[in-house]
């Protein structure tokens, strides 16, 4: 059972064995004919587990993957089936059916390396044009498959081949299933059937490798399956929590033909818990609690419903990490990200009581809509939990996993938020003009502290290019953070207008994944200015990536902050060890890696500079590479001070005493950084 509550399934003929070789080798028992009367019902289940199951055992794997069989469509002329749309038919190879089923799906760009396993296909991308990308290395080509996909909201695709392109994209699929991003990947596998010979190039186990990371993989075992398993990845990757589904082909398959009369899968309904929904608005009803909102990622496609229920409901709203941008900053009830002590200081004072009416209670009811509470949206699952919680999700298995909830609600964010708006008589406040107030001036306080970022002596303080970087990039302008400490100061102050339009590794903390994907999103994007917030660290993960954005002339924007060093992790173990190690990079020669690389170059150490130099780089066409010297100074950060001190209050007695010693111990003489 995958984490998101979906079944790993395993579509292979109805006899196959799951040993690797066993599955590849034993003799195929008939590919089942799907009687007429079961036909509507193959086509009308929804991709939900029971829906699944129930397939499974009705016609067998075959049918789960949308195979249906000459006889179960035999009544229609072929012509007129040629004239279906959405429908994949003909005669076809298995690499034509792969790129016909792409191209029914409007793939906007295939991103990812040909290979001995998929040269086949890929010929078939060019002839067929179906739009690809070739990346320099297979984990960007899963990042730049997730940032399209976060970008736009539909599933991006990658396709490498087995061995090493599978090895290399695993962490950039992980980001993608933790980050809830729907992928579709489509993986070459060595032959099988009466090809099969052991000791294949690239022989590692592609599905077991892949199941950690995925929702669902999808291994193919004849190629009549390949329509059905492509397409149907589409629908699982994009249902309930999105995430990362694999398609498995053997390249003997590729080049194998067969005559396909394959319809598109079933669209899945939305999930809707009925009974739920009426006990979540019964507690919401009741005008004398103060309800706030946190919202995350499954909030991004429903935007104006969710400022909608807050008005109705008066209540401020926080996001997750990942959720920023589903409700516009400006918005009068938008307090920024988080709401414990370790997020947006606007959130957690506006969820507390106000000091200046101590009559006014805080939030004492969380509707928590589309959000996780995973560790870093919540600083080490550090925040604090009112009196009475509400958890919507489209994974049920997220519900109530960390904060003990009220009423559990299985539904999709925007139907729950449509609904809620058709109860507004029984949920309606009255405008609350001081809790307005409050946050107007709570937002005030913060744009002057990112209006006075002090100038440093050897370099410029990361704050001070969120803030340049908020004035320069257009609203509908996107910007990737990466794993640094600055990704803290951009989730707190990085004013977001709009969703879509901010993105952040968030649960799989992936270094250097913002390089390549803003890539990916650039080239899903065009025309929308791109830029990405990266250390230097981060960098030297996929900076070869620069060379892609170069050949494509695709006008990403990289701001490095280079302070050569993992500031990040200085800034952890300092205080808990009395000095570092193995935090100190190479001072690098920016200058000549852009020009290696072919991309425009900016640098900048001055405070004062900072503006027209990041206004410059905009206005530069193609890809630039902005060098940034950065000093963090004395420079505080509140998710790192936060979960430093959630780490103490976890530790035991015995534990505390032994790192207090040592601290102590250290203090006393001088301890060497490196």
């Amino acid at each position: 059972m995958s984490t998101l509550g979906l079944p790993r399934l395993t579509v292979t003929r109805p006899g196959f064995c799951l040993s690797r070789r066993e599955r590849w080798t034993a003799q195929a028992a008939p590919l089942p004919t799907i009687a007429p009367e079961l036909e509507a019902a193959v086509m009308d289940w929804s991709f939900s587990r029971r829906g699944l199951l129930h397939g499974a055992a009705v016609v067998g794997g075959a049918a789960v993957a949308g195979i249906v069989d000459r006889a179960s469509v035999s009544a229609a002329p072929l012509d007129r089936l040629r004239q279906k749309p959405g429908w994949v038919v003909g005669k076809l190879t298995g690499a034509q059916a792969v790129a016909e089923s792409l191209r029914q799906e409007c793939v906007g760009c295939v991103f990812g390396i040909p290979g001995a396993q998929e040269n086949e296909l890929w010929d078939e991308f060019k002839a067929r044009g179906v739009p690809y990308l070739l990346v320099a290395h297979e984990f960007a080509a899963a990042c730049m498959a997730d940032g399209a996909a976060r970008a736009t909201g539909r599933p991006g695709v990658l396709c490498v081949v087995p061995g090493p392109g599978v090895t290399n994209a695993l962490t950039g699929l992980g980001e993608a299933l933790l980050d809830s991003s729907p992928i579709v990947a489509i993986v070459g596998d060595v032959a099988n059937g009466d090809k099969y010979r052991p000791f294949q190039v690239h022989s590692l186990d592609t599905v077991a490798l892949l199941k950690p990371v995925t929702k669902c993989v999808y291994p193919v075992a004849d190629v009549r399956q390949i329509p059905g398993a492509v397409r149907q990845a589409f629908r699982t990757a994009a249902a309930g929590e999105p995430g990362p589904v694999a398609v498995v082909i053997p390249f003997n398959l590729l080049i194998d033909q067969a005559d396909f009369n394959c319809p598109p899968p079933a669209d899945p309904g939305l999930p809707f818990d009925e009974a739920a929904f009426t006990k979540a608005v019964a507690l919401l009803s009741d005008r004398h609690r103060r309800v706030g909102i946190y919202a995350g990622a499954g909030c991004q496609d429903a935007s104006d419903q969710l400022a909608a229920v807050a008005e109705l409901l008066q209540a401020p709203v926080a996001t997750s990490v990942s959720g920023k941008g589903v409700v516009s900053d400006a918005h009068p009830l938008a307090v920024g990200w988080g709401y414990g002590p370790h997020a947006s200081e606007v959130a957690e004072r506006a969820f507390k009581p106000d000091p200046l009416h101590p009559l006014r209670s805080g939030v004492d009811t969380l509707l928590a809509i589309g959000v996780k509470f995973s560790e870093v949206s919540t600083g080490f699952y550090g925040d604090p939990r009112p009196r009475h919680v509400v958890h919507v999700d489209a994974n049920a298995n997220n519900l109530g996993k960390i904060m003990a909830a009220d009423v559990c609600v299985h539904a999709d964010a925007g139907l729950f938020l449509g609904r809620l708006l058709a109860c507004a008589d029984s949920l309606r406040r009255p405008l609350d003009g001081l809790l307005q107030a409050r946050i107007r001036a709570l937002k005030a306080d913060q744009n002057r502290a990112l209006c006075a970022v002090p100038a440093r002596a050897c370099g410029i303080d990361p704050l001070g290019l969120v803030g340049a970087l908020r004035r320069q990039l257009p609203e509908d302008g996107l910007l990737f953070t990466d794993v640094t400490a600055a990704e803290h100061l951009a989730a707190e102050y990085f004013r977001v207008g709009r969703p879509r339009t901010y993105f952040n590794p968030v649960d799989n903390q992936a270094m250097g994944w913002s390089v390549p994907a803003a890539i990916g999103a650039q080239r899903a994007c065009i025309g929308r200015a791109v830029a990405a917030l990266v250390g230097d660290g981060c960098f030297l993960m996929a900076m070869q990536e620069l060379s892609t954005a170069a050949r494509e002339g695709l006008p990403v924007k990289w701001f490095i902050l280079d302070d050569h060093a993992y500031h990040y992790m200085q800034a952890l173990q300092k205080p808990a060890y009395r000095r570092t190690t193995a935090t100190v990079l190479a001072k690098l020669d920016y200058r000549a890696l852009a020009q290696g690389f072919g991309v425009g170059y900016l640098e900048v150490d001055r405070l004062d500079a900072l503006d027209a130099t990041v206004a410059a780089a905009f206005q530069t066409v193609g890809p630039v590479l902005v060098r940034v010297a950065t000093d963090y100074g004395d420079r505080k950060i509140r998710w790192i001070e936060a979960v430093r001190e959630r780490f103490i209050v976890d530790l035991t007695p015995a534990q505390k005493t032994r790192f207090l010693t040592r601290a102590s111990m250290r203090a006393v003489g001088h301890q060497a950084n490196d």
